[in-house]
């Protein structure tokens, strides 16, 4: 009896020490793909956030595959995650990875992207997506001048919520200085059609967006832009003004653009301040970008984990619709960087270094 006593004494004893070898993952992070400047940028963010917090983290890229992401899911359940910060390479196909998580009582924070059709999601920290539109539609607004403008419009991809949401921004301002002849477009049949609309269905937009979309790929920006230059009239050229969603899209856009001797000179919006972008801004090649100071967001959602963690209830500033339930969320406000004050909003905040760009003033 002594002997058996014995082993299972030893036996609970290895188990224990097993157990206490085993480090337990507080925060599971899952982002979309390595490949895009903005991820990384956004990993390296979290890694600095999380330095002065006591929770563990993993953070897992899903490389643009819906599948991958559900299994970086699976992997960090399988770690004991008490909560998930996942920002979708698929709004709708998330919902099946945020499901398997809500099932074993873990918290779903949306970073970034919306997960729609689920009531799986708890939060959502985010910048405000129309407001980065309406502040990109807005700059080109403000540049032009006379009537008969040529635009060309782009959106991000389909797949991707915030795509709708940037692009319901850009036509709330854009659509009263198409209707009054400010702009032409020129580039997209759907949104002629639907030009009279102060306001668009989703339905209506996904036309306009499944036209003109670039996928968030540097590559389908620049061949769909050299495509549309293709089939335009020199008199469809001359001064433009391009909606580009994003700044790896923007600068894709502008060389096919800056690229036809046709067109005289261009102004383009962009969205991420992404170093290369800032340095196509200062030297005149990108008209400006929308900075989402990441360190904020980042901030929101650890700050969100935690109180989580700590058993207390998130603070949040608004909800969104995501097709099944208002997902309370953290917004986020965006700033209008231009080649006036590159350096007062991202040097002189310490986003960037002066010496990471040549040419600033």
């Amino acid at each position: 009896m002594k002997k058996l006593l014995s082993i299972l004494l030893m036996a609970l004893m290895v188990f224990g020490l097993a157990a206490c070898g085993k480090k337990k993952v507080n925060v599971g992070i899952v982002l979309p793909t390595k490949d895009e400047p903005r991820w990384v940028q956004d990993e390296t963010r979290f890694k600095e956030a999380l330095k002065d917090t006591k929770y563990s983290v993993e953070i897992l890229f899903s490389q643009g595959s819906p599948a991958k992401e559900k299994e970086n899911v699976e992997a960090l359940i399988a770690k004991g995650i008490d909560v998930l910060i996942i920002c979708p390479q698929d709004g709708s196909a998330a919902g099946a990875a945020v499901e398997a998580a809500k099932k074993e009582g873990i918290k779903v924070i949306a970073y970034d992207r919306l997960i729609t059709d689920t009531d799986a999601v708890d939060y959502y920290v985010t910048f405000d997506s129309i407001a980065v539109g309406e502040a990109q539609a807005q700059y080109l607004v403000d540049q032009a001048q006379g009537k008969g403008n040529p635009l060309y419009l782009y959106a991000g991809a389909a797949s991707d919520n915030n795509a709708f949401l940037f692009f319901e921004g850009a036509w709330n301002v854009l659509q009263p200085k198409i209707a009054d002849g400010t702009f032409v477009i020129k580039n997209s049949s759907e949104a002629v059609a639907l030009q009279s609309k102060a306001e668009l269905t989703r339905d209506e937009m996904a036309k306009i967006i499944g036209q003109v979309t670039t996928n968030w790929e540097f590559n389908e920006a620049k061949n769909k832009a050299e495509a549309h230059l293709t089939a335009a009239s020199d008199a469809d050229k001359g001064d433009v003004f391009i909606l580009a969603p994003n700044d790896g899209t923007a600068r894709a856009i502008a060389d096919a653009f800056d690229a036809d001797s046709a067109v005289k000179s261009y102004k383009i919006t962009g969205q991420d301040a992404e170093k290369a972008s800032i340095q196509y801004i200062i030297d005149g090649r990108q008209s400006m970008t929308v900075f989402k100071d990441v360190r904020t967001l980042v901030k929101d959602a650890i700050n969100m984990a935690v109180a989580i963690l700590e058993g207390k209830t998130p603070e949040t500033t608004g909800s969104y619709e995501n097709g099944k339930i208002a997902v309370k969320a953290k917004q986020t406000e965006v700033i209008v960087v231009k080649q006036d004050n590159v350096k007062s909003a991202l040097i002189d905040s310490k986003y960037y270094e002066a010496s990471d760009f040549t040419g600033l003033k």
